[in-house]
């Protein structure tokens, strides 16, 4: 089993704005950075090679980022040990206050990867009713042996993706 994780983030401003280019300048850099680290396996990116034109959701401001790791102690040494933490401690500069979660974990099969849609889902389902096997966070995991599959649209347990609500 491999980790999956969405982070979405709605921007205070346009990504060519000034007040953007610290985070703008160096997408690039902390991208490289992920794969370079140690247990990355894939994330999301179009031929710009990020993922910051990928509509998750119709407000244009939305952006997502979505990324699979062998484990979720190697996406933490990347997230919060590297220079991508700086990031990290930045984004009020560059993002709104989400009322609900921005950031989901799951557990997919190794040669898996996720779909916008699917993390969609994982984020909504964390929202709604907490951590869980199905979708979780860095202050409460599940192991691998505990994961749930994606459930879609329609299932019996009511779990649909939904616009992304979120402060702003």
């Amino acid at each position: 089993m491999h980790l999956a994780q969405i982070n979405v983030g709605r921007l205070l401003h346009p990504l060519d704005d000034p007040r953007m280019a610290d985070f703008a300048d160096n997408l690039a850099a902390i991208n490289a950075l992920a794969e370079a680290s140690e247990g990355f396996v894939w994330r999301l990116k179009d031929e710009t090679g990020n993922a910051t034109g990928i509509a998750a959701y119709e407000d244009p401001s939305i952006i997502v980022n979505m990324s699979v790791w062998t484990t979720p102690e190697a996406l933490y040494a990347f997230a919060y040990q590297t220079a991508h933490r700086r990031f990290v401690q930045r984004r009020k500069e560059w993002f709104h206050l989400f009322e609900g979660p921005y950031l989901a974990l799951w557990w997919i099969g190794e040669g898996s990867l996720p779909t916008v849609t699917d993390a969609r889902q994982r984020l909504d389902h964390l929202a709604r009713v907490g951590p869980t096997a199905y979708a979780f966070t860095f202050r409460k995991t599940f192991p691998a042996s505990e994961a749930e599959p994606l459930v879609t649209p329609g299932d019996a347990s009511g779990i649909a993706a939904e616009p992304f609500r979120s402060c702003g």
